[in-house]
């Protein structure tokens, strides 16, 4: 097949990438690269001219043969097939010629949003070696570019130097492809080296120091990229580079499953992007844009006035990116991407030629966000509203001012299509009570700022609250992803009250110890990766820090912390907790978080290689340093990833080498074999702690980076309930304590289970820890023990699930 060909798009709507689509199939891209539309019109037209080749008997599904040789697959909605045709209208047959905007079916929009498990249409480039490049983003009218269909790059690795320069072809082995993280470490991996460094793909062409314009090269796992340098340490750049590119481990930061409660339950399902229930008005939001002027003066004069722009809004960021935690990071990031000289050179470009400043930019970031959405994976996509956010702030600074604040959303669940990320931060600034989007997607960066400022959000709600009109009552269940429209009267009596006491119940206990109805005690501890995340667990009660990341300090740079740094960065968290618990994580990187300076090998199975403590033991002095800072802080240590006795002893022996022979070190159980040897583990350990995120990875053998089996990933797995159970029996036999650090602890459906099953202590996120504090001091122990045991003999996770969710109505 030729490349080049341009397909149209075949239905109005909202453009989105395969990964959103809810069927492993597509979002894996098995069937072939492409994108999707979620429609709001109810005809499906011919997105190229060709040959109708096939339709399929349930006239949900047709292929279109382009003269090219080119097949489209024209999917309508996602399990449609079970409707059997039913309000569906073939306007073609099979064999007909059809020109690019021909009708070909028309559907009953409403029937297949009430009966289909999804609306949302791929349409799929079929075939080998396609790829596609990305035309359009947000919201589409039929016949408007959609992507760009060309030829894919299967070419083998090749190395040529030559006296100015050299070069290497590499095999992309990253799962995801070259995305955020990596490519922000080829930017350091560059730097450091000190050499001119660009990266090819095709025919695109990235400079090494340029993160849009990386992610823009679409480079998926299995491509072939060229890199070229230049420079006297132009050979250690490039080596560098390959063995970021080689690097298998696979990703561990997707989204989880969206939880959907059917049977009867009140709403319409979504994905939790922000945790927490919120009661209030709806109010449809629309961001005031400022519109590009067309109008220009001398290009001197235009390029004066971006510059003064920019400067302005850098001005800008450089304040909020002194904030800690997600604020402080999403804002600098955003800053990072203001002084890309990929987007500037572009927009200096059209300056030149004729246009005005603000066009000029529009056009820059628009060029750049096509090239992420044609990357094919939602979280590089996902920085499109970054960009987007950089263009609504040089504009607005173009204009004379800055964004317009939001007004009359105080104690409002906003209604939107999509939010950027400021759009969140100045919502939630002006009170806000939760966030209902009909796009987005649950780990972009506007859902991580709704996270950290504990307003819930759901997000991919798709046409569900197309009809809501402002001031419409609203319970927005980020916790059961639903959303509760117009309740009755009764109901939203119900709900005010069940939230007013538990927020009365969490204010009043929040200097108290957590105790559960018939006396239990509980720890209830916070996840902390910063010293902001301190004070926010500080202020919301929080008993001690169950979990500290020490990775915010290793990663994104050359060389590691020396102990100086360490010993600080702890001190300072340290004194925010008081004489509250600490307990700091060692080292927890390989697998999803690459240390460009460890040169860890490329591996064939790197979920299974050389990760968590095994780094640490294989770079002895990096792992006595964190120690020593460690303990001069007087933290309490825990081990990520540890698998044996073996592995536990060689860190204690090492931590009394340093003079922490009074240390309290205990395991993180994230391995079956950690779960199933917890006595063994316990006799030798201070205390035990469960990571149930790669717990339930590793025990389902599910990577949560492949979309086409992280849709079955659940803590709630009778599998990982009996390996929970299994630990706590074991460290029972030794009098240790065993906590929870990881997701499970933060879901209310989830915590009776784990005490039940012997959980003393629960580490959550700072906005959590109220909405678990409650659900312990409903709790009756006794009551919570049969219920786990019933739970490990049920038949799978969506059939606990189900238990759960009567178990916490009986609790209210």
């Amino acid at each position: 097949m030729s490349g080049g060909a341009i397909v149209l798009a075949p239905l109005a709507g909202v453009v989105r990438p395969l990964a959103q689509v809810p069927d492993a199939v597509f979002a894996s891209g098995m069937m072939g690269p492409g994108l999707a539309i979620d429609p709001t019109g109810d005809t499906l037209h011919a997105p190229i001219d060709g040959l109708v080749a096939s339709i399929h008997a349930a006239r949900h599904a047709l292929t279109i043969e382009a003269v090219n040789g080119a097949k489209l697959l024209l999917h309508l909605g996602i399990d449609t097939v079970a409707l059997g045709g039913a309000g569906i209208q073939l306007l073609v047959a099979e064999g007909m010629r059809v020109t690019a905007g021909t009708p070909l079916l028309r559907f009953d929009l409403d029937r297949l949003v009430r009966e289909a498990t999804a609306i949302v249409t791929p349409v799929i480039a079929t075939g080998n070696g396609n790829r596609i490049e990305a035309l359009a983003t947000g919201m589409v009218t039929v016949g408007m570019p959609l992507f760009r269909l060309v030829q894919g790059d299967d070419a083998p690795v090749v190395e040529t130097a030559d006296g100015e320069g050299s070069s290497r072809r590499v095999a992309v082995r990253l799962p995801h492809g070259i995305h955020a993280r990596p490519a922000a470490t080829i930017g350091a991996a560059a730097r450091t080296a000190g050499a001119a460094v660009t990266l090819i793909h095709g025919d695109r062409r990235a400079p090494a120091n340029s993160v849009t314009a990386l992610l823009g090269l679409g480079a998926a796992c299995g491509s072939v990229v060229t890199i070229e340098a230049k420079g006297e340490r132009a050979v250690e750049a490039i080596e560098a580079i390959a063995a970021v590119l080689q690097d298998a481990t696979p990703e561990t930061a997707a989204a989880p499953p969206p939880l959907i409660i059917t049977g009867g339950s009140p709403g319409e399902p979504g994905i939790a992007a922000a945790p927490g229930v919120a009661i209030g008005p709806s109010i449809c939001w629309q961001r005031p844009v400022a519109q590009p002027i067309e109008a220009t003066g001398e290009p001197a004069f235009e390029a004066r006035r971006l510059a003064d722009a920019l400067d302005a809004v850098r001005a800008t960021l450089a304040a909020g990116a002194a904030a800690d935690g997600a604020r402080g990071a999403v804002i600098a990031a955003h800053g990072a991407m203001l002084d890309d000289p990929v987007l500037l050179d572009a927009a200096q470009a059209s300056i030149a030629a004729g246009r005005s400043a603000s066009v000029a930019y529009t056009v820059a970031i628009a060029e750049q966000a096509a090239l992420l959405t044609g990357s094919g994976d939602a979280r590089i996509a996902g920085r499109v509203d970054d960009l987007r956010d950089l263009e609504a702030r040089v504009l607005a600074a173009l204009a004379g001012g800055g964004p317009a604040a939001p007004s009359d959303v105080r104690g409002a669940i906003v209604i939107a299509d999509e939010l950027l990320p400021s759009d969140v931060l100045a919502l939630a600034d002006a009170g806000a009570a939760g966030f209902a989007l009909a796009g987005g997607g649950p780990t972009s960066h506007a859902a991580i700022l709704a996270a950290g400022a504990g307003v819930p959000m759901l997000v991919a709600l798709g046409t569900t609250l197309a009809g809501v009109t402002d001031g419409t009552m609203l319970i927005l269940d980020a916790d059961h992803g639903r959303v509760e429209v117009d309740p009755p009267a009764d109901r939203l009596t119900e709900v005010e009250a069940e939230d007013a006491r538990r927020r009365a119940e969490a204010q009043r206990s929040a200097d108290g110890p957590c105790r559960t109805v018939d006396g239990a005690r509980i720890e209830l501890f916070a996840n902390l990766g910063s010293r902001a995340d301190a004070e926010a667990a500080v202020a919301a009660g929080a008993e001690g820090c169950g979990l500290l990341r020490t990775e915010f300090l290793f990663l994104d740079r050359a060389t590691p912390p020396d102990e100086a740094e360490q010993r600080a960065a702890y001190t300072a968290i340290a004194g925010v907790l008081g004489d509250r618990p600490l307990v700091l994580r060692l080292l927890d990187v390989g697998g999803d978080k690459p240390a460009p300076y460890l040169n860890l090998p490329a591996e064939d199975n790197p979920a299974l290689g050389v990760r968590g403590v095994r780094v640490s033991l294989a770079d002895p002095a990096l792992l006595d340093t964190q120690l020593a800072a460690a303990i001069a802080t007087g933290c309490r240590i825990m081990v990520p990833m540890v698998a044996s006795v073996g592995e536990l002893d060689m860190v204690i022996a090492r931590a009394e080498a340093l003079g922490g022979a009074a240390a309290s070190i205990g395991v993180m159980v994230e391995t079956p074999a950690a779960a199933m040897t917890a006595d063994l583990l316990a006799s030798r350990a201070a205390f035990l702690s469960i990571g149930t995120n790669d717990l339930t990875q590793y025990a389902l053998a599910m990577d949560r980076g492949n979309p086409a089996v992280a849709g079955g990933i659940d803590g709630l797995h009778p599998a990982v309930l009996r390996l929970i159970a299994q630990t706590c029996a074991g460290a029972a036999r030794h009098a240790r304590p065993v906590g929870v650090c990881g997701g499970l602890a933060a879901d209310v459906l989830a915590v009776p289970i784990l005490l039940g099953l012997g959980v003393t202590e629960l580490s959550v996120p700072p906005s959590r820890l109220a909405a678990i504090r409650a659900v312990v001091r409903r709790l009756d122990l006794r009551t919570a023990r049969d219920h786990a045991r019933a739970m490990l003999d049920q038949p799978s996770a969506a059939a606990v699930r189900a238990a759960a969710a009567c178990f916490a109505g009986e609790m209210r």
